[in-house]
């Protein structure tokens, strides 16, 4: 890992220094969370569903309906499946639009959608994705995440393209998809997000995302983030999530 005085930072809005991280070192921080400390992939992904819900609300600002949700396969998905749950318990209208075919879904993520359809919500088809999008006030982008390797493909392409076409606002689960976590590349289609909110740590690749960036507690100890060398001040007060600058201001 950099050395400390090296690392990309950003800081919060009473000024907290947080280090960013990129898509290498975030899987370590995964790894170390669960492997060694023995928390769940489903604790994480239940925080950071209902931040990513929590968001969802502010960005509505009161209205009811009309929120199309974007699955990919992975924890992203995942977690965009448990935000459509919190939104949904909170009466919204939500349509949860899949990447490809529920065969392909992690365990995690599988588990999210047996939720949600025990609660009588049923993934649309993609073909009905245009529609949905159109007909929302906002679209989630849980497509990829910091998992992005080279260009997205298939329907994971098909559904940004329909989301920059058709969306009216976007909100996105940690980085928008179609950009690389670590250099904030785009290498083929990427989202055009108005709100990304990013786990435990900000990546590097979000120096320069668009529109506003916030980063939300998933509950990672700190020791954790310690364990890898990361010096990190508890970011979060009253509320489980907070907004983040570049420290430069870049």
């Amino acid at each position: 890992m950099p050395d400390q005085a090296q690392r990309l930072v950003f800081r919060t809005e009473d000024g907290v220094v947080v280090p960013a991280v990129t898509a290498d070192e975030m899987r370590e921080v995964e790894r170390v969370a669960v492997e060694e400390f023995g928390l769940s992939i489903l604790q994480m992904m239940e925080n950071a569903g209902r931040n990513l819900a929590q968001h969802a609300l502010q960005m509505l600002g009161g209205l009811k309906d009309g929120v199309t949700i974007l699955a990919g396969a992975g924890g992203n998905g995942g977690g965009g499946m448990c935000c459509a749950r919190h939104l949904h318990n909170r009466g919204l209208s939500v349509w949860v639009v899949l990447a490809g075919d529920e065969s392909a879904l992690s365990p995690a993520a599988h588990h999210q959608l047996r939720i949600l359809r025990t609660a009588g919500i049923e993934p649309v088809q993609l073909a009905e994705a245009r529609v949905c999008l159109s007909s929302s006030l906002l679209a989630v982008d849980a497509l990829i995440g910091y998992g992005l390797r080279g260009a997205a493909t298939g329907a994971t392409a098909q559904l940004i393209d329909l989301c920059n076409e058709s969306a009216e606002r976007v909100l996105s689960l940690d980085v928008p998809s179609g950009v690389d976590a670590t250099t904030g590349d785009s290498p083929g289609p990427a989202i055009r997000t108005h709100r990304t909110l990013t786990l435990a740590l900000p990546k590097t690749g979000l120096r320069r995302v668009h529109g506003k960036l916030y980063l939300a507690d998933i509950g990672i100890p700190p020791e954790v983030f310690r364990r890898l060398g990361l010096q990190l001040e508890p970011p979060f007060k009253a509320t489980s999530y907070t907004q983040l600058e570049p420290a430069d201001g870049a």
